[in-house]
């Protein structure tokens, strides 16, 4: 494992976003606090149960060689990005490390100006219309609305309505229990991390488990 961690190091090797791979699933499954052991296994459980758009919370332990591995293992096969990016700092340390694409809790127009710039996908955090205007405005790929639980799907139905061609991707408190009703809402696509990585299949590392969950999780959105 240390040894695959450092070629990718050195390697540095950015892969271009896909759109086609999100759009089959439009869903970024996030990893947060998750450890590269554990991601190591979860990985190839995404690529087969269709989940191709993956972020790695720049807050989790070793972030950037988690990125690294991902890209150097399964950038062929998926989106790596980097998420939690709140500074020009972590974007460049996420890019550095290969992200392809970059999502943000808060509404950073340096950090949207410079993926603009770069070519990387950036999904910046916004709250109110005020700010998914604004970040739309500057570049943005898609709008993560965050945190999406304190604001309902009526709040993305009300959004639509003036911004139909805002692009929404609502995240936070997302499961299956009601991930259907945010596309129904009229997002684009949802952000999900506990409600995808479940906790205690992964400490149990009880992978079929989890993948069976995974599955399951594609065969309801593509419905």
């Amino acid at each position: 494992m240390q040894e695959i961690i450092s070629q990718a190091k050195m390697q540095n090797r950015t892969h271009i976003f896909n759109w086609d791979y999100f759009r089959e699933v439009p869903m970024i499954g996030i990893f947060r606090n998750i450890p590269l052991a554990d991601v190591a296994q979860i990985l190839p459980l995404c690529a087969t149960a269709g989940i191709r758009t993956l972020e790695i919370t720049m807050n989790t332990e070793r972030a950037g060689e988690i990125i690294s591995y991902a890209v150097e293992e399964f950038g062929d096969q998926l989106n790596i990005g980097a998420g939690t990016v709140c500074c020009m700092e972590d974007l460049k340390m996420a890019l550095d490390h290969g992200a392809s694409f970059i999502v943000t809790p808060n509404l950073d127009p340096e950090v949207i100006l410079e993926c603009v710039k770069r070519g990387i996908q950036v999904f910046p955090g916004a709250f109110t219309p005020t700010e998914i205007y604004k970040a739309w405005k500057l570049g943005a790929s898609m709008v993560k609305v965050f945190p999406a639980d304190n604001l309902g799907t009526k709040f993305i139905s009300n959004v639509k309505a003036p911004f139909g061609t805002i692009k929404l991707l609502p995240t936070g408190g997302i499961g299956m229990s009601n991930a259907l009703d945010y596309f129904k809402a009229g997002a684009d696509g949802v952000g999900i991390s506990n409600g995808l990585f479940d906790k205690t299949m992964i400490a149990n590392k009880d992978w079929k488990s989890l993948e069976a969950h995974l599955v399951a999780f594609v065969s309801l959105l593509r419905k």
